[in-house]
C-alpha cells in the first residue's frame, strides 16, 4: 500500500493509491491507528504533494552507516550508530524546491532509505522492531558540507544538516516492501549518481529503531534517515536531483538560490 499526504481545499489529506494514477482519500490519519477509507478520488498527477507524515515529527539522522562507504573512507566500522537530528523546518515533499543558503560554497546531496514510525515505541527488541515501522520513503539529507566539517572537528552534527528545506521526503509511504532488500538510486540531472542496495547497511531498520527505542520514546510520524551510500557529491542552483527506490517510488526536488 502507497500512502500520500497532499493539499486539498487548502487542508492536508492522507490518501491510498488504489489504482494507476488515482488516490483515494482517508478518513483518518493513518497515524492514528486503523485505516479508515473515505469516498473521494483525485488523480494522483492532479495533487500538490507534502511530506507524508505528521506535521511537527522529529527526523532522526545517521551517519556512516553503509559499509562499503565506510570502508572507502579507511574508517573503522562504528560499533553504534552515529546519530543527529534536524529540525521539522528542514523538511519538504516531492516537489519543492531545496534552499542553496546564500553563503553557502559546498552543499551535497545524500540519497536515502527513510523509516516512518507508525506507532509508539520504547525499549523495543531488534526482532520486533519492524513492526512499529508504517512503511518506507525516499529522503535526501542534503549537507552543507563547510559548516558540518567544522562541527564534526568537535565532535558534533547539528547546523550543517539543519538548514531550512534540507530535508525532502517522499513522495509516499510505502508499506510492504522489505528494508533489507532495496536497489536505491540517486539521480542528479538525469545522471545515476548512487547505486547501491540496502542489504549494505550496517545498521538495519530493525536494529536503528531497538537502539533509538531504548532511550527515546518514538512517537507516530517520526522519521529514521537511514544513511547514505558512497557517491556523495555537490549540487547547485538549477540542479534536479531524484531518488528512486525500488518498490517505493521517486522523489524530485529542484534546487534554487537563496533570495532572502
Amino acid at each position: 500500500m502507497k500512502i500520500y499526504k497532499f493539499l486539498q481545499g487548502g487542508q492536508p489529506r492522507f490518501g491510498v493509491l488504489e489504482e494507476p494514477g488515482t488516490v483515494r482519500t482517508m478518513k483518518t490519519s493513518p497515524f492514528e491507528g486503523s485505516i479508515e477509507m473515505g469516498e473521494e478520488t483525485w488523480p494522483l498527477s492532479s495533487l500538490v504533494l507534502l511530506p507524508p507524515t505528521v506535521a511537527h515529527p522529529r527526523i532522526f539522522g545517521v551517519g556512516l552507516n553503509y559499509k562499503s562507504h565506510i570502508l572507502e573512507t579507511g574508517r573503522p566500522l562504528p560499533e553504534i550508530p552515529s546519530i543527529f537530528m534536524k529540525p521539522d523546518t528542514a523538511l519538504i515533499g516531492h516537489g519543492q524546491s531545496i534552499v542553496y543558503p546564500s553563503a553557502s560554497t559546498v552543499v551535497h546531496y545524500e540519497t536515502e532509505l527513510v523509516a516512518v514510525i507508525g506507532r509508539k515505541a520504547r525499549s523495543v527488541a531488534c526482532e520486533d522492531a519492524l513492526h512499529y515501522v508504517l512503511g518506507y520513503a525516499c529522503g535526501n539529507d542534503v549537507s552543507e558540507r563547510t559548516i558540518q566539517r567544522k562541527e564534526m572537528s568537535l565532535g558534533l552534527m547539528t547546523v550543517g544538516k539543519a538548514f531550512d528545506t534540507f530535508a525532502p521526503v517522499g513522495p509516499c509511504i510505502d508499506t510492504s516492501v522489505d528494508p533489507s532488500k532495496l536497489r536505491m538510486r540517486g539521480r542528479l540531472n538525469g545522471v545515476v549518481v548512487q547505486d547501491c542496495q540496502t542489504s549494505d547497511l550496517l545498521f538495519g531498520v530493525d536494529a536503528l529503531v531497538a537502539y533509538l527505542s531504548k532511550s527515546i520514546t518514538l512517537m507516530p510520524g517520526d522519521l529514521i534517515m537511514t544513511g547514505t551510500p558512497g557517491g556523495i557529491g555537490p549540487l547547485k542552483p538549477g540542479d534536479i536531483f531524484e531518488i528512486d527506490i525500488e518498490g517505493v517510488g521517486v522523489l524530485r526536488n529542484d534546487v534554487i538560490g537563496d533570495n532572502t
